[in-house]
């Protein structure tokens, strides 16, 4: 992990500690006597079922980057793809616009002997498949249920219809980088020229060549996807139930509340709502916007109860979601680092 991820890690905690205050202090409706007593009286099977879906956020991520990972001809096994899956998990929610995700995807695909052409596409692939996921999602919770969109304030509105536009032009940028290498290929070597300028890069010749050589790798493997119809497919349907695992939290927590059904699926649209609204706003895990989405709608179908059930499915679905990446990745981390001192040894 590089000073600039610790640092985004430190702030995260800031943003995410100020966020928490705010909602507190600002709704004159929440106590922390009061969300822990909602808690103490929730349906624990409903609880329970709430924290399944949260940490399928995080395995069917690693599910579906395991499954590219084989079709390329890796195998890679259901213990590192949550690896991969957690460390996507954990370094987006600590990073501007979820920059830094992939990366950390990346380190410990790289780690575990997948090429970078083959892993930079099966990255690529997720991250199509995850933004369709997502859109397919709000899409259809908005044509179902427009009369809920109308009730949300004037700013909610306009957060959810930008992040709309911006997943559709992400979804568009992410095909072209995994169908057309030469549009990567040109990225990176502009980067290559302006590190070599300021002397961070040298051999700059000898390194365009080798990236050359890692690009026309690089079409092959997104080749090789692209005649498997079927799998891709069956990447879609798992990002799918990744997205439905995250946003089914807040219809898990309601249900344990009491809420009914109703009013559970109307928390579920509202969810699906602020997973596309977040993607308007390049702060660390959508923190600070996202709650406000969640809070705005909330308020519409639960009025004085809005803010402690907002924490409630905040901290499961996100804060907790956190938690639980970060010692997934370690663990695989120092597993890894064991593993690998062994072999040296043998």
């Amino acid at each position: 992990m590089n000073k600039k991820k610790v640092i985004w890690g430190f702030i995260s905690l800031g943003i995410a500690v100020l966020t928490i205050r705010v909602i507190a202090a600002g709704s004159k409706d929440f106590s922390w006597d009061n969300m822990m007593n909602y808690l103490a009286h929730a349906n624990k099977i409903w609880i329970l079922g709430a924290l399944v879906l949260m940490f399928g956020y995080i395995w069917f991520e690693g599910m579906a980057i395991m499954h590219i990972a084989r079709t390329l001809g890796y195998r890679s096994t259901p213990a590192q793809g949550t690896v991969y899956g957690a460390a996507d998990v954990f370094f987006s929610a600590i990073t501007p616009s979820a920059s830094g995700g992939q990366p950390a995807s990346a380190f410990f695909m790289l780690r575990d002997g997948m090429s970078f052409p083959a892993c930079t596409t099966a990255l690529l692939i997720n991250l199509v498949m995850y933004t369709l996921a997502t859109l397919t999602i709000g899409s259809v919770s908005m044509i179902l249920h427009f009369d809920l969109f109308r009730k949300l304030s004037v700013i909610s509105k306009v957060l959810i219809v930008v992040g709309w536009f911006i997943m559709i032009g992400l979804s568009i940028g992410f095909y072209m980088l995994l169908r057309k290498a030469e549009i990567l290929h040109r990225l990176l070597d502009r980067i290559m020229d302006w590190l070599e300028k300021r002397k961070f890069l040298s051999n700059l010749a000898k390194k365009k060549e080798k990236l050359k050589k890692k690009m026309e790798e690089y079409q092959h493997c997104s080749d090789e996807i692209a005649g498997h119809g079927k799998m891709l497919v069956n990447i879609f349907i798992l990002n799918l139930l990744q997205r439905m695992s995250q946003i089914g939290v807040t219809f898990m927590i309601f249900m344990s509340l009491g809420k009914g059904i109703s009013m559970s699926f109307a928390g579920f649209v509202i969810q699906a709502f602020t997973a596309l609204g977040s993607n308007s706003i390049p702060i660390p895990g959508g923190m600070g916007g996202a709650d406000y989405l969640m809070l705005d709608g909330f308020s519409k179908i639960l009025g004085h109860d809005a803010a402690s059930v907002e924490m409630l499915c905040r901290s499961c679905s996100f804060y907790l979601c956190i938690v639980t990446s970060a010692v997934i990745v370690l663990a695989g981390y120092f597993i890894g680092k064991n593993e690998r001192k062994k072999r040296g040894v043998e």
